[in-house]
């Protein structure tokens, strides 16, 4: 995917979509997309060539979007963007200076505490499904801790039974990198009842299909998700990736290995499976102060 620029169809401005067009490539669609709309906003703004374009502009785009009004994590995911853009350039030798490397990314509050769902409310969600569809795909999200991209591109070939009535899913993730998971007995009887209810079920069908015969979309994924949430009585904007969230809290409530949850959730580094260690803690020094 090309990010358009306007500035006159030159050398340089072909030079420039070739670079980001060598960027995005092998990132996931769904990143081309963000990232491409990022770099274009940018670009826009600054109305300049790449190896024109100076610090003074990456503060000067820093602060437009603080006055558009745009969120810290809006802020700090345009500027990634746009430094990862630089990063590329200068390190195949495209750009002389990476002069994006000097900018701070905003502080974003760590608000993961507060997107973790009880076990409770996982059941509650789940029950008002309005599909047998729908309701699948709730429980998987649950019980896989998969992204919203790995469940909108697995197909039937991707399940395999297992020993004591159990089966295992196949995810493509971030950079292409496949994962396979265990998935429990009850989750697997859900997902085969789905499959006989299904006339689409060759290997190559999606699992997860919507009513114009194709992949769910991602937009799709989230309205169900979001009316499950809301009749339920839950008023946050819940997404699907709290019940990633509560995949992996509730998993190392229930004592699994912080490795094993790692690997589950497709995280590459242990640190970040490990916040969820501190998001919900057990222990703290204040049970010992006389108050």
């Amino acid at each position: 995917m090309l990010v358009p620029i306007n500035s006159p169809r030159s050398s340089q401005a072909n030079d420039d979509l070739h670079l980001i067009s060598l960027w995005l490539k092998g990132k996931s669609a769904h990143s081309q997309e963000a990232y491409s709309r990022d770099v274009e906003q940018f670009v826009d703004f600054v109305d300049l060539p790449l190896s024109e374009i100076k610090l003074q502009h990456f503060w000067d785009w820093a602060d437009h979007l603080k006055k558009l009004g745009a969120l810290p994590s809006t802020q700090a995911r345009k500027l990634a963007a746009v430094k990862s853009l630089f990063s590329f350039g200068h390190r195949i030798g495209y750009l002389q200076f990476n002069v994006g490397v000097a900018i701070t990314l905003p502080n974003i509050p760590d608000k993961l505490a507060e997107r973790i769902l009880l076990e409770e409310d996982i059941v509650a969600i789940v029950s008002q499904a309005r599909t047998l569809r729908n309701r699948v795909l709730l429980k998987l999200f649950y019980a896989s801790g998969a992204r919203v991209s790995e469940l909108t591109s697995v197909y039937w070939g991707a399940l395999i039974p297992r020993e004591s009535q159990q089966g295992q899913i196949s995810l493509l993730g971030k950079g292409g990198k496949m994962r396979t998971l265990m998935l429990p007995a009850t989750i697997w009887k859900d997902l085969m009842e789905l499959k006989s209810e299904s006339e689409f079920s060759e290997p190559n069908h999606p699992v997860f299909r919507s009513r114009k015969g194709g992949s769910l979309s991602r937009q799709q994924i989230w309205r169900i998700v979001r009316d499950a949430a809301r009749a339920a009585g839950f008023d946050k904007n819940i997404s699907p990736h709290w019940l990633r969230h509560a995949h992996a809290s509730h998993a190392l409530d229930r004592g699994a290995p912080v490795h094993l949850v790692q690997e589950s959730l497709g995280h590459r580094s242990l640190a970040t499976t490990s916040k969820y260690t501190h998001a919900r803690p057990d222990e703290s020094s204040s049970k010992y102060l006389n108050i």
